[in-house]
């Protein structure tokens, strides 16, 4: 069945400048209830927001933004010279990247290279899929915690709904969750951002007992008629969704949603090429339209052992945690993917503020 196109409505965007009036004109009752809420919990909160350290954490997250984009670079590099099975990803990575800065499409943080790129229109893109039935009809929406998708976190907090988000890279922690009534009034802001999310959010483990009723997730590029989809490179939405379907959040009928501009909708990913753990995408939000892609690729069922490498173990916690209770609770040793010489890491100066 062909993907089904549908125009965007008109925006409706809640832009971050003035985010808390329109908030509060549009949600009155729901911003009164954050107010009495953070009242009545700023003296069990005073201590532990006290203690968190914004400027540590934000460096930290950029040194390991900044170790992770070279070490991707200098794969991407290595993979189309050794003619490696993974060169045509980056081609078609490098292509949508060089595109979006070269029509002025790309938005900070810049370069896009090597990251889930932000682009002209998110907020527009964002608003599209808030309209959707399958968001409104959402109590806990997983969102992915890069840029472009800063909207979608605003618009799924502004609308009393339940907030999932990575730690970035799964290297600091887990997922945080965050609700409104967590939130001081006019504080959705910053909490859409990482540092926001650690300093409101409360972090849950791998026993958490949560329903997850949509996934959003970030790409570089999608093709609108299969519903194949690729990310950046480093393999993180692979792995929270699989972690996700370990913890029985989600499943084969959750929806997979994606925001992006339409210069990311491509026609040349070959499905027969795509891996067992690539997750695969059912509607496509851009500025101008949104795709229902009916995708009959196969969604993952969990994290394939075997495809990850004893490196990629070594920089998760969370993995190696969830590694050690399955192989306890089974009496077996779970199979590891091949190594892999993960390239050194490299300092980058930092081009502006991400997230």
């Amino acid at each position: 069945m062909p993907p089904l196109l549908l125009p965007a409505s008109p925006s409706l965007s809640l832009h971050f400048a003035g985010a808390a009036a329109a908030t509060a004109a549009a949600t009155a009752a729901s911003s009164s209830r954050r107010a009495m809420v953070a009242v009545a919990s700023a003296a069990s909160r005073s201590s532990s927001s006290s203690s968190f350290d914004a400027s540590a954490f934000e460096a930290e997250r950029l040194r390991l933004d900044a170790d992770a984009r070279a070490s991707m670079e200098t794969t991407a590099a290595g993979a189309q010279a050794e003619a490696d099975p993974r060169a045509w990803k980056w081609k078609i990575r490098k292509r949508v990247w060089d595109v979006l800065e070269a029509e002025g499409v790309a938005r900070n943080p810049r370069p896009v290279h090597h990251r889930i790129p932000n682009f002209d229109g998110a907020a527009a893109a964002a608003d599209s899929l808030g309209r959707l039935d399958v968001f409104q009809n959402a109590q806990c929406v997983k969102v992915n915690p890069d840029s472009p998708q800063k909207q979608v976190r605003f618009v799924t907090l502004s609308g009393d709904k339940k907030l999932l988000t990575p730690q970035p890279r799964l290297r600091t922690g887990f997922f945080s969750a965050l609700e409104s009534q967590m939130i001081p009034a006019g504080c959705i802001p910053e909490a859409c951002t990482s540092v926001g999310a650690a300093k409101y959010g409360r972090p849950i483990g791998l026993d958490e007992v949560i329903k997850v009723d949509l996934f959003v997730i970030g790409s570089v590029a999608v093709d609108p008629s299969t519903g194949a989809r690729l990310g950046k490179g480093e393999g993180f939405a692979e792995l929270e969704y699989g972690m996700l379907r370990y913890m029985g959040a989600i499943d084969d009928s959750t929806m997979v949603v994606t925001t992006v501009h339409d210069k990311q909708l491509v026609d040349d990913i070959p499905v027969e090429k795509l891996l067992i753990h690539d997750v695969p995408v059912d509607i496509i939000c851009t500025p101008t339209q949104v795709i229902l892609t009916n995708t009959a690729i196969p969604k993952p069922q969990g994290i394939y052992w075997e495809k990850l490498s004893p490196e990629k173990l070594g920089q998760i916690r969370i993995l190696r945690e969830l590694k050690r209770r399955i192989e306890q609770e089974t009496g077996t040793i779970l199979p590891c993917g091949p190594s892999e010489n993960l390239p050194p890491t490299a300092q980058r100066r930092r081009r502006g503020r991400e997230n």
